[in-house]
């Protein structure tokens, strides 16, 4: 297949060492970490700056090649995957790792895409400074990758989606010209906010070279709690409870049910509950104070009090210092890890109302059993903004195959609930592979139309990602 390539040119602008060719070498690109999503390529492309990355898709361009952008590999719905078809090339953004300022006065970070999520944290922490993003694969997931999938995460209640914290980028369009958009202006209302086409277009419209982002002062004082109670509707009065109590200083709230807290204890080492006996859900609370003047302390006895008085609360576990409180954290970032070992599991990314979760996990946990009755559903998530991952784990001692090969009707099942509700699909996760042939069905004729529209006028070609988000045969 690379006889027929331009892999001397490749190497040429790249370097040999950075066009990978031996299988092996190139193995890590070809699976996403779920394995549900597998592929092949004749190579891996890793340039080392944005111009390498213009030269290497006007190449491509011009050649008539397929490219798949990839920054950490950890996304789940298969959109930097490449397909077994051996004919796309994946483009690693992994050497794009440079943090290239940080303004401290100003609030922003300007970084390249494949800077770690976890290594932006650490860097702007130096500074004294937050951003706001966090994931449970934050040692891997690079910012390219979040920002073209607009990743959710545990502080969307406080701080919002990606989209939120994008001040600027920098994105290579199909053809190899470069869009330098990398601005730290708050307020630009100079036409069209283009940064926007890219930020959730999963590289289908151009490849994320660096962005500008925002920062936020550090708090001062957290508070971090895991809560008992008996059901969602629980959870949901400690969610109104907490938001009138506390404001903006609400920065967390998760809700687990007993299933999945039970995996993240049996498979996380070192992983205990804080709990002297089992509850049917528990919620991740987390409180956060940027003043001295707030004593944090007070304000959540005085939740708590008030939960226990109206009887919303089965048990509390306040953390006594910030190894306590990680551990806390820990066994919800888990939860997506831990299910692995249990067998398969056929997952859902999807959102509705807050004030209709309670009424969604209920409809959608007996609809599941109703179907697969020893099923055991781990609905777990973000529960502050509306997004719950509706995973279901086999029965115990099942097949694995046989269970997974019940997940387009599964997924039907759920789906058609959460569209009930009048919810999404895809909460963060984006669609990719996974679920690009299930948005016609949730989005109007005249949102297709414009998605095609955009995707025809910025890469007339079908170079990058084809058949991710919108299928190639309207293109």
């Amino acid at each position: 297949m690379t006889s027929k390539l331009p892999l001397e040119t490749f190497q040429k602008l790249l370097g040999e060492k950075n066009v990978l060719l031996n299988e092996a070498d190139k193995a890590p690109y070809l699976v996403e970490w779920r394995d549900k999503f597998k592929g092949s390529t004749p190579m891996v492309l890793r340039p080392g700056s944005t111009h390498e990355v213009s030269e290497a898709l006007k190449l491509a361009n011009k050649e008539g090649l397929k490219i798949v952008p990839q920054g950490g590999n950890t996304g789940l719905v298969g959109g930097q995957t490449p397909k077994f078809c051996g004919s796309e090339l994946v483009l690693s953004l992994s050497r794009l790792n440079k943090i290239r300022s940080i303004d401290p006065d100003g609030y922003t970070v300007t970084v390249d895409a494949g800077v770690t999520l976890q290594a932006l944290h650490d860097a702007v922490e130096q500074h004294d400074r937050l951003f706001p993003l966090t994931l449970g694969s934050q040692g891997s997931c690079q910012i390219g990758g979040n920002i073209s999938t607009n990743a959710g995460g545990t502080a969307v209640l406080s701080y919002g989606n990606t989209r939120d914290l994008v001040l600027g980028l920098e994105v290579v369009l199909a053809n190899g010209e470069i869009w330098e958009g990398l601005r730290t202006l708050r307020k630009d209302n100079t036409g069209y906010d283009l940064k926007q086409l890219f930020i959730g277009s999963e590289g289908t419209l151009g490849v994320i070279t660096a962005a500008t982002l925002k920062l936020f002062p550090r708090p001062i004082s957290t508070e971090v709690a895991l809560c008992a109670m008996d059901s969602p509707a629980a959870a949901l009065q400690l969610f109104t409870l907490a938001r009138s109590q506390a404001g903006s200083m609400l920065t967390g709230f998760e809700i687990m049910p007993q299933t999945g807290l039970q995996f993240a204890i049996k498979h996380l080492e070192g992983a205990r509950s804080p709990f002297t006996q089992e509850h049917n859900w528990y919620v991740l609370l987390e409180l956060s104070a940027g003043s001295k003047t707030i004593d944090l302390s007070s304000a959540t006895e005085n939740l708590f009090s008030q939960a226990f008085d109206l009887n919303i609360l089965s048990d509390a576990v306040l953390a006594q210092n910030s190894t306590q409180a990680q551990s806390f954290w820990r066994l919800r970032h888990g939860m997506s890890e831990v299910q692995k070992h249990e067998g398969g599991s056929i997952k859902h990314d999807v959102s509705v109302p807050v004030a209709k979760i309670p009424e969604f996990l209920e409809e959608a946990i007996a609809a599941v059993k109703s179907y697969i009755p020893d099923a055991r559903p781990v609905p777990f998530g973000h529960m502050g903004d509306g997004n719950i991952h509706f995973n279901i784990s086999q029965p115990a001692g099942a097949d694995k195959a046989e269970f997974l090969s019940q997940w387009d009707k599964v997924n039907e099942i759920v789906h058609g609930i959460v569209i009930k509700y009048n919810g999404s699909i895809s909460a963060e996760h984006g669609i990719g592979r996974l679920k690009r042939d299930l948005l016609p069905k949730v989005k109007s004729t005249v949102e297709m139309n414009l998605m095609h529209t955009i995707k025809s006028a910025l890469d007339p070609k079908n170079t990058l990602n084809p058949d991710r988000v919108l299928s190639a045969d309207r293109l």
